[in-house]
């Protein structure tokens, strides 16, 4: 650990992931998505022992998407829905992520436990309409560890503005999934340059 100017700059991965000053991020991790990722067959099993062990070691935050009524959720959402879902009219757009029902769940085997913090959330970005940037402060947590689906958006999109904001965006490459391998892919490309990307194995050496 170097000191500069009254910071503390640290030198290696188990510094930056000290549990100290850790959290454990677990993106969007709900049946609608795991379903349909390109590695749904292993994604899951290898994920759960992964936050189960960090569980015992630093905090752990969930988000779940829930969609606002499509009244409230602005022109481009409603447009990129539309794009996403394959229609041409805002009316046919179907119910999605909804409270309560099989999809919006997390599996079992990764579930949140007493403790965990969750979080419902309307966007793409960690920290826009929540207060998870407050509870990180009251927590002294300076990185965070992301896992989650999907790489390319959420997860990008948030370990960008962690960055923006002070904190230590650590993302675990085969903790992220996506239902487009290709954008995966290039997603933890360009996250290399803008943040900490490395392995389960890394972490678990580390922390």
């Amino acid at each position: 650990m170097k000191t500069f100017h009254r910071q503390s700059i640290p030198e290696t991965l188990a510094e930056i992931v000290d549990p100290r000053h850790s959290c454990l991020v677990v993106w969007d991790v709900q049946v609608a998505l795991t379903d349909r990722i390109f590695d749904k067959d292993t994604y899951v099993p290898r994920l759960a022992p992964f936050v189960a062990e960090l569980r015992r070691k630093v905090p752990v935050a969930y988000t779940l998407i829930t969609p606002l009524p499509l009244a409230y959720q602005g022109a481009w959402n409603t447009y990129a829905m539309m794009r996403r879902m394959g229609v041409s009219e805002p009316a046919q757009l179907k119910p999605f992520l909804v409270p309560g029902t099989p999809g919006y769940a997390v599996p079992a085997e990764v579930a949140p436990q007493p403790g965990d913090l969750v979080l419902e959330k309307s966007s793409a970005n960690l920290f826009l309409g929540t207060r998870f940037e407050t509870l990180m402060r009251l927590r002294g947590v300076q990185t965070l560890i992301f896992t989650g689906i999907a790489t390319e958006a959420g997860i990008e999109t948030s370990a960008r503005d962690a960055a923006a904001r002070g904190f230590f965006p650590v993302v675990v490459g085969d903790g992220v999934s996506s239902l487009d391998q290709a954008a995966h892919e290039r997603s933890l490309l360009s996250l290399a340059k803008a943040a900490i990307v490395t392995d389960m194995a890394a972490i678990r050496a580390a922390i």
